[in-house]
């Protein structure tokens, strides 16, 4: 039995975040960061899970694919009580900016306020398998630039939370997202993370107001190379995969 380590407390803190200021943030760069989400025991106890095969579907070694060199590893339902609470939690909060891009962006998709709902959404339309993730990253390790889309259902923000100290577990292996602008140079941001801070982020595009109204720019996300030591985190993604 996994421990809980405090969900319900979780839920709460999620609840007092300043989240006109985070989706003001989310607005003029398509991310935003919360300062210590978890805690240095949350996530001790979330990286350990790592070396726990039985809670994972499958385990993917970036460099057979091409996507970069380490690995991650996807949880299988039901999830642990914590990514489950960082899910359900988070969603709801997000619910009413993912609505409003997509309306700037003149997408007809509307999201249920609450995620079992979408998630239902998404089992209907074939998409079954749970996305949460938990990634490895060792010296010499990266992950390239990419989106995370497993169908035709896709929630616009996704979380990643960096469970390692930077500096003390791992040096390098910095989050990078990249913006690309309709008839303009990309513009790429490095993202400067502390254990336990979690990076809300576009999936695939966002709205940007321009001069004649709104255009999209699509976004990309990766991490840097890792330098020396371990980097773990957990991504949380709110659609499931086909």
């Amino acid at each position: 039995m996994l421990p809980s380590l405090h969900a319900p407390s979780l839920a709460q803190h999620v609840n007092t975040l300043d989240w006109p200021s985070l989706e003001q943030d989310l607005d003029q760069d398509g991310s935003a960061i919360i300062r210590n989400l978890l805690t240095a025991e949350q996530c001790r106890m979330l990286s350990g899970l790592y070396a726990e095969p039985n809670l994972f579907r499958s385990k993917v070694i970036m460099a057979r694919h091409g996507f970069g060199r380490g690995e991650y590893q996807y949880f299988r339902y039901p999830l642990p009580d914590l990514v489950q609470q960082l899910r359900q939690s988070l969603y709801p909060r997000l619910v009413p900016l993912a609505n409003r891009w997509n309306e700037c962006m003149g997408l007809e998709v509307r999201y249920p306020s609450e995620h079992p709902a979408f998630i239902e959404r998404c089992h209907t339309a074939g998409q079954r398998r749970p996305t949460p993730l938990l990634l490895q990253y060792g010296p010499q390790d990266y992950n390239c630039l990419h989106q995370d889309l497993y169908g035709e259902h896709v929630f616009p923000l996704q979380v990643a939370i960096l469970l390692s100290e930077p500096g003390q577990d791992f040096t390098g292996g910095e989050f990078v997202l990249t913006e690309q602008r309709p008839r303009m140079q990309s513009r790429a941001q490095v993202i400067d993370l502390k254990q336990g801070d979690a990076l809300l982020f576009a999936v695939h595009q966002r709205p940007v107001k321009g001069v004649r109204g709104y255009y999209r720019v699509n976004m990309r996300h990766g991490v840097s190379r890792v330098h020396s030591g371990s980097r773990h985190t957990l991504g949380i993604i709110f659609h499931d995969a086909q």
